[in-house]
C-alpha cells in the first residue's frame, strides 16, 4: 500500500520563501511592505503564500 502523495504548500516559512525566489529575507520583506507579496501571521509566526510567490514571478517575468 502506498502513502498519498503529500500536497503542495499553501503557505512557507520566510527563510523558505526567500530561498525559493532567490532573495534574502530583507529584500523579501521589502517586497512584504511593498505589497507585492501576500503573508500570513498565524500567531507569531509569519507565513508567505505561495501563489503570491508565483504571482510575483510571473509579473516579473512579463515586464
Amino acid at each position: 500500500m502506498s502513502n498519498p502523495p503529500v500536497p503542495d504548500p499553501i503557505c512557507v516559512r520566510v527563510n523558505d520563501a526567500a530561498r525559493m525566489i532567490g532573495v534574502g529575507r530583507t529584500k523579501l520583506y521589502a517586497l512584504i511592505a511593498a505589497g507585492e507579496i501576500d503573508m500570513v501571521r498565524l500567531g507569531k509566526a509569519t507565513r508567505i503564500t505561495t501563489a503570491s510567490l508565483h504571482e510575483l514571478i510571473k509579473r516579473r517575468s512579463a515586464a
